[in-house]
């Protein structure tokens, strides 16, 4: 191969390069993406489940009525895992963890004398602030976050019918149960309707003049009323 044939392939090669490469140059400026301003990809978001929704409010119940329906039975087994760290027994002595909770109900804060209670316990207890219904109930539905401070670690019970029962089972601890409190009826009448006024008899309607007739004529004052004729 002469010189003249090796510059001709020589040429045709790098005319070839050039222009491709020239096409690349024209195609990246046309054709160049657009950069993100954060670089990465958007996960598609789950779609939600067809009905499901925020949880519902757990339904505001007096605790009277809560108590009065209770059972005691149930909220021993639900105390179960308070025998972790308390003893319950009348005389039984109180565990490194907790108390022991015989005679709870309306005993004053931290008057057992056996064991070490938080100091927000303890100023509790100097106050003569007692363990009453309502505070049990509120307590046990989360410990730290009713008494701030305190030793118990139990993440606490969110249902207002098993805190109910546990009050109960509770309450049985004692040789003299407090009372429960009384549950306050307020009678309202039925279907929105006003009571009867006083005297009125139940039922009884007054008879309404119908379509057509006049109402009966009122006896002026001091007259007598017209009396029907005798049979």
């Amino acid at each position: 191969m002469d010189s003249f044939e090796f510059n001709k392939i020589a040429g045709a090669v790098l005319g070839t390069s050039l222009f491709v490469m020239a096409v690349s140059v024209v195609a990246g400026g046309l054709f160049t993406p657009a950069k993100p301003a954060i670089p990465g990809y958007d996960l598609p978001s789950a779609e939600p489940e067809s009905g499901a929704g925020a949880p519902k409010a757990e339904p505001a119940v007096p605790l009277p009525e809560l108590l009065a329906k209770a059972d005691p039975a149930a909220g021993q087994k639900d105390a179960t895992i308070c025998s972790t760290c308390h003893s319950f027994g009348k005389g039984e002595p109180s565990k490194t963890t907790g108390p022991n909770l015989w005679g709870i109900v309306g005993r004053v804060h931290a008057a057992d004398k056996d064991f070490d209670y938080s100091q927000a316990n303890r100023d509790l207890g100097a106050k003569g602030e007692k363990w009453t219904y309502d505070a049990i109930f509120n307590f046990i539905k989360g410990p730290r976050d009713y008494m701030p401070g305190t030793k118990m670690t139990f993440a606490g019970m969110p249902k207002a019918e098993d805190r109910a029962n546990v009050v109960a089972y509770l309450r049985t601890l004692s040789d003299n149960p407090e009372p429960l409190p009384a549950v306050t009826a307020q009678a309202q009448p039925a279907g929105g309707q006003a009571a009867p006024a006083q005297g009125a008899q139940p039922g009884a309607q007054v008879a309404q003049p119908t379509q057509g007739e006049k109402a009966p004529a009122q006896p002026a004052q001091g007259e007598k009323a017209a009396e029907p004729p005798k049979q």
